[in-house]
């Protein structure tokens, strides 16, 4: 037992140890931080190296900078090899107890559990100890499988969690890390790179492509093949590649289905469907409902699918033909999500908006475009705006150098600047 203590000691801020707090993401911490105080859980959702153990990291430090005393922080990252001994909740349960009989911890304990989901029955531990009435509990949990997380928090803490999806750096975060102006150029530079948090300390693009690659066989191989039992690992990845290289077009599993048959590879709707759902488990791609800007209802069919990052794009596939202006959608798709938005895909008998986002009582339609270069551009991308008869925002983003006056009550928005309107 003495070396699972040394273990937990390893990781915590105990006797002024400050583990890696990486680049510090105020957004997220400061939206979490409004809900301490409570027995609500917090829980962090997002892909495998999104940023979710420093943010829960930073949490704790900020805690302590308020007064907490750092023994009663008890943090545990089940992605870390040292803690492989808790596998079950019971083992959990052992640690914690071993935790509080050696600090004897006065008050509120602060619980960080991250990657809960690699702990068999954790939703049994984090539903006692959010409830206990004798000893005072606040939980903190992370996780990277949307479908298991929401299941069992639905199941067991109905309305007594609150839920936060996180999500590579912002273009923002990112002109932050980079110490780059806030212009054109660092946008394409963002654009062209990618935004999860380990790649700012690797020192080139092989590393980069290296480490990338691995998170995608990992995220493939631990949180898809070996939990859903997968009986080709080959099309699982196929799938992966397909959906990365098609980002930002409007798609049906048919098509997909079809196109695997035409390359000789026999599938079937319900195994790409399956494939897909997992896929979107994971964070690593998201599905975008289209969406009847008439009928005020998602239609079933086509969708379109974004990637998470970037970097899967431009690090593993750059070969595919994917032009800068699927790749500008992709990053306003991540900037309305990030903002707390959700985003469909338009659609208006023979026209298609790119974005419809809702965000309480607001509603903003957008155009994406790579440059207004021309008017017939121009009117091609302002023309589904044009058709809409209500009133809400209506807005074009592009890479322009300048930024246009408003036409028609629509309104021009360079990418860089987008965030600033959200």
């Amino acid at each position: 037992m003495e070396e699972y203590f040394a273990t937990l000691k390893k990781y915590n801020f105990w006797e002024g140890n400050v583990p890696e707090l990486g680049y510090y993401r105020k957004d997220y911490t400061d939206k979490i931080f409004d809900y301490t105080g409570s027995k609500l859980v917090k829980v962090l959702v997002g892909q495998r190296r999104a940023g979710k153990s420093y943010i829960l990291r930073q949490i704790a430090h900020r805690l302590i900078e308020s007064g907490v005393d750092p023994r009663n922080i008890f943090y545990v990252n089940k992605e870390f090899t040292d803690f492989d001994f808790i596998s079950y909740y019971k083992d959990l349960e052992v640690l914690l107890k071993l935790y509080r009989e050696k600090l004897k911890p006065e008050g509120k304990v602060w619980l960080f559990i991250d990657e809960v989901q690699n702990i068999s029955g954790w939703e049994h531990f984090v539903n006692s100890h959010s409830q206990d009435f004798v000893e005072s509990y606040e939980i903190f949990i992370s996780g990277s499988n949307s479908k298991m997380l929401s299941m069992e928090l639905a199941t067991l803490l109905s309305g007594r969690y609150v839920n936060f999806e996180v999500f590579p750096f912002s273009y923002e975060e990112y002109t932050g890390i980079t110490q780059k102006e806030v212009k054109k150029q660092s946008y394409i530079d963002y654009m062209e790179s990618g935004a999860l948090p380990e790649l700012f300390v690797l020192p080139n693009d092989e590393t980069k492509r290296n480490y990338i690659s691995a998170i995608k066989d990992t995220v493939l191989l631990r949180d898809i093949i070996q939990r859903h039992s997968i009986k080709d690992p080959k099309l699982l990845e196929d799938v992966f590649i397909y959906l990365v290289n098609n980002a930002s077009n409007l798609v049906s599993i048919v098509n997909i289905v079809n196109y695997f048959k035409s390359n000789g590879r026999k599938t079937t709707y319900d195994t790409v469907a399956n494939y897909i759902s997992y896929i979107e488990d994971t964070f690593m791609i998201h599905k975008v409902e289209r969406y009847d800007i008439r009928g005020k209802e998602t239609i079933s069919g086509n969708c379109k699918y974004y990637i998470n990052d970037l970097s899967f794009k431009n690090y593993l596939y750059p070969g595919f033909g994917y032009g800068v202006g699927y790749k500008l959608e992709n990053l306003v798709y991540l900037e309305l999500r990030r903002a707390g938005y959700e985003v469909y895909v338009g659609a208006m008998r023979d026209k298609e908006v790119d974005f419809v986002a809702k965000k309480g009582d607001r509603l903003i339609y957008l155009q994406s475009t790579y440059l207004l270069v021309d008017e017939q551009t121009a009117l091609r991308e302002y023309a589904p705006l044009e058709a809409i008869k209500d009133n809400y925002e209506k807005a074009v983003v592009s890479l322009d150098d300048i930024s246009l006056p408003s036409n028609k009550g629509i309104r021009h928005i360079q990418a860089w600047k987008l965030h600033e309107i959200l």
